[in-house]
């Protein structure tokens, strides 16, 4: 039988605004394409933002803003408030959307990544080999960094979402400790 493959992407973005989605599906030309939905769960919500035919085509590539995804309603195409870490739960369906349809888990770590790459920039690295108490620093870092990788991967492939927030927590406690001037606080 004929049918669609269906896949979405959230690339990952420093962008603290926006949240990126492209629709990577492969779609069969013998099946015609209706009633495109699109859900999409924040972090801390039970009820989805959906978008519908009206604003979403097989093939979209979208950057949502919080307004988009409705947790702001002041301001809004003028100013952008940041989205939060944690996870999305992201839904795609054409119809018969209760059977054809994908659903992942993403793990937003924007927040995360823009401190650690913060902490980066703070740091005195030079093209020889550092002291020891840069490379301590450096080594601090280096786990920091296998923590939110393991972080993404317990929510994306091992389907371990539970597991996945105590990680992503945890750098984000190891990451506050850092003292770095040139860093924002989040």
């Amino acid at each position: 039988m004929a049918k669609h493959v269906l896949s979405i992407e959230a690339p990952e973005t420093l962008n603290l605004c926006q949240l990126r989605l492209v629709d990577t599906s492969v779609y069969n030309s013998d099946v015609q394409i209706q009633c495109p939905i699109l859900e999409v769960t924040l972090p801390g919500f039970n009820s989805p933002v959906q978008f519908s035919e009206d604003t979403i085509a097989p093939g979209f590539i979208l950057n949502l803003t919080a307004c988009d995804l409705e947790v702001q309603t002041d301001n809004c195409g003028t100013n952008f408030n940041n989205l939060p870490d944690g996870i999305y739960i992201l839904r795609w369906s054409v119809s018969p959307n209760d059977q054809v349809y994908v659903e992942y888990n993403h793990l937003r770590r924007s927040k995360a990544l823009t401190l650690w790459n913060e902490i980066l920039c703070s740091l005195d690295l030079g093209a020889c080999e550092p002291d020891a108490k840069l490379i301590a620093t450096r080594d601090r870092l280096t786990t920091i960094k296998l923590y939110l990788d393991a972080a993404k991967a317990q929510v994306e492939v091992c389907h371990n979402p539970r597991k996945g927030m105590e990680l992503y927590k945890y750098a984000m406690k190891l990451l506050r400790k850092f003292d770095c001037n040139s860093c924002q606080k989040f």
